[in-house]
């Protein structure tokens, strides 16, 4: 069995999330892959996602219907900073003989060995870049296996949709339609 596991803040998920998750499922051949959103970012302390309800409704509406993508909600459930290492250890355990993929930023494979236990990480689970446009294919870190996705990169991200949103802009065509409504008629990130 392969299994993905993409982890992230999420806030808010958007179509550059769900295109990944499709080039991930065809290029890797997963059967599953787990969108973990993480209760915070260690890398981003300062940063005050919008609420974990908030997120996972977001979240539910973005993938339903998409039989091969499901929603983990483990780091959110253990608070406080999460750490990748915590949530591969759970994999391995819950899915012992399971081939993992954990999918990261393009951006962040340099800093890998930065991570908590990296040794431990690289022994888990095999890395998988998501590209952004225009951008090089990252080199891994030793010990870190991995490779990069070919497809659908976008120049999309999170903070840029809180942007226009707070901005009064439109963020349709970046977000799923029932995702675009639901921040919409419930005023987040205004």
């Amino acid at each position: 069995m392969k299994l993905g596991i993409f982890g992230g803040s999420f806030d808010p998920v958007h179509l550059g999330h769900l295109l990944v998750a499709q080039a991930a499922i065809e290029e890797l051949g997963l059967n599953r892959l787990f969108f973990i959103p993480a209760a915070q970012s260690p890398f981003k302390p300062e940063n005050q996602p919008a609420s974990a309800a908030t997120r996972l409704q977001l979240l539910r509406l973005a993938l339903a219907g998409k039989a091969n993508c499901e929603i983990d909600t483990q780091e959110i459930q253990r608070g406080g900073v999460s750490y990748t290492v915590d949530t591969l250890r759970d994999y391995a355990k819950r899915f012992a003989g399971a081939e993992l993929f954990y999918l990261i930023g393009a951006d962040n494979v340099p800093k890998l060995n930065e991570w908590r236990e990296p040794v431990e990480l690289a022994r888990l689970a095999a890395f998988v870049a998501i590209p952004r446009p225009g951008g090089a294919d990252p080199i891994f870190p030793s010990p870190f296996r991995g490779r990069t996705l070919k497809g659908f990169p976008v120049g999309v991200s999170s903070s840029e949709i809180r942007a226009r949103v707070k901005a009064g802009l439109t963020i349709e065509n970046l977000v799923p339609a029932a995702v675009a409504e639901a921040i919409r008629a419930a005023g987040i990130y205004g």
